[in-house]
């Protein structure tokens, strides 16, 4: 089969590009692996255990996200604001939250005098030394990682510095229903302007030459065009030519794979646990440490970080690792991840194991750094990481395109948000005469 441009990949950078190629006239086909649309937006509907609709990857709208605000309203999903309190665990005692950070205006100030960019822990070692500094180092570095899915060791203080001084991670609203609302929007306009999708659709080998190229897939088919663009995850980017997701270029393309490995791709794990009610909100037999109107709880458990779906009545608690702590569990069955969580909730709620297990209704562990489709979560910026970026999305011959959210610069890093505009202006370059 023989079209316009052929796009590997529908999350939400590729389906946003092949709607709008499509809408201006360009024969396009979407190639998929999975068998549904959205990557690493992956909405779960009630047949999956769950009473509501529960968000496996991307959750929340984090900024102002224009692009995505945009989409939204014009598919006429609203978001809702997320609620309630906040906690910290620590030692098993829990307490309100009053800020991230007590010294955030020292640290602030702090990067913004650092004559030149360096690693996270590097310059935390170096500015924040000593005894007196241990507590704003743990703390810090416990947010890159947690929110960021950052080595430390890697992560970009320039970067960090810029979206700490924003309100990025105050305002995180969520779309009602999930992101499948907007997949499903994007999807339903790219078939109207007669583009296609097909899922289930693996590419095995990508070769190219200019003017033309063609993906050979898993099933034997082989589809080709004079141009390709390519969303992967950076984390197949990324893959070594033996590992599960490696996709193999001929001709290969060197500087982009060494442009990738350079920038950051975090790892996640999502715990999705469903109970049969919010038995956190008040004391009973069973919780000896309730968290009453919870939103939001930062611990020191192996699963540290949990949030409700509050305002929402949901009964579902989400857990969260990222960061290194994930990828070390990158190869865990299951089954460890989960008892891993419940012993973490029973410690933060000061109940049993067995008494969150005789009431969890629905689970769903999201382990994405062992999905060999993504093989990470999302991207962080490391140092060099605006030159690593402009190399791996760079065109080659006018024939091979690469968009996606590990190829952004700018201030949404790592976010549905981030991919959208990537997508966007690849369908505009694409467009060029």
């Amino acid at each position: 089969m023989v079209v316009d441009i052929l796009i590997l990949g529908a999350g939400a950078a590729g389906l946003l590009a092949a709607r709008n190629l499509a809408q201006a006239g360009q024969r396009v086909t979407v190639l998929e692996a999975r068998s549904r649309p959205g990557g690493r937006i992956q909405t779960l509907a009630a047949d999956a255990g769950f009473s509501a609709p529960t968000e496996a990857g991307a959750e929340f709208l984090h900024g102002d996200v224009p692009l995505t605000r945009q989409l939204l309203q014009e598919y006429g999903i609203p978001w809702i604001d997320t609620t309630g309190t906040t906690y910290e665990v620590t030692d098993g005692q829990a307490r309100t939250a009053e800020s991230f950070l007590d010294d955030m205006p020292l640290l602030l100030s702090t990067l913004h005098r650092l004559p030149h960019d360096m690693p996270l822990a590097e310059f935390l070692a170096q500015y924040f030394p000593g005894d007196d500094h241990q507590t704003l180092r743990e703390q810090v570095i416990r947010f890159a990682e947690g929110y960021d899915a950052a080595d430390a060791h890697r992560a970009s203080c320039f970067a960090l510095r810029d979206e700490w001084s924003g309100n990025g991670a105050e305002d995180s609203p969520r779309p009602l229903g999930g992101y499948a609302g907007l997949i499903n929007g994007l999807v339903w306009e790219l078939e109207a302007a007669g583009g296609q999708l097909l899922l289930g659709t693996h590419a095995r080998l990508v070769t190219w030459q200019p003017g033309r190229a063609e993906v050979r897939c898993q099933d034997g088919r082989v589809f080709a065009a004079p141009r390709l663009l390519l969303t992967v995850p950076l984390g197949v980017w990324q893959a070594e030519m033996d590992q599960p997701g490696y996709l193999p270029l001929r001709p290969d393309l060197p500087e982009h794979r060494a442009a990738a490995r350079a920038l950051g791709f975090g790892a996640v794990i999502k715990f999705l646990l469903e109970f049969t009610e919010p038995f956190w909100e008040q004391t009973t037999a069973e919780i000896g440490q309730p968290l009453p109107e919870l939103g939001f709880l930062f611990s020191d458990a192996a699963v540290p970080t949990w949030w409700s779906q509050h305002p929402a009545q949901q009964p579902l608690l989400t857990g969260w690792v990222a960061g290194p702590a994930a990828a070390q569990r990158r190869h865990s069955s299951p089954e460890e991840l989960l008892t891993e969580a419940l012993s973490s909730l029973a410690y933060l709620l000061h109940t049993t194991p067995a008494f969150l297990r005789q009431h969890l209704r629905a689970h769903h562990i999201i382990n994405w750094a062992a999905d060999p489709l993504a093989l990470g979560a999302y991207a962080y910026a490391t140092v060099g990481a605006p030159e690593a970026r402009a190399i791996l999305a760079a065109p080659v011959a006018d024939t091979l395109f690469v968009a996606g959210e590990g190829v952004y610069d700018g201030p949404y890093l790592g976010t549905v948000e981030a991919a959208l505009a990537t997508g966007e202006a690849a369908a505009r370059q694409l467009l060029l005469p």
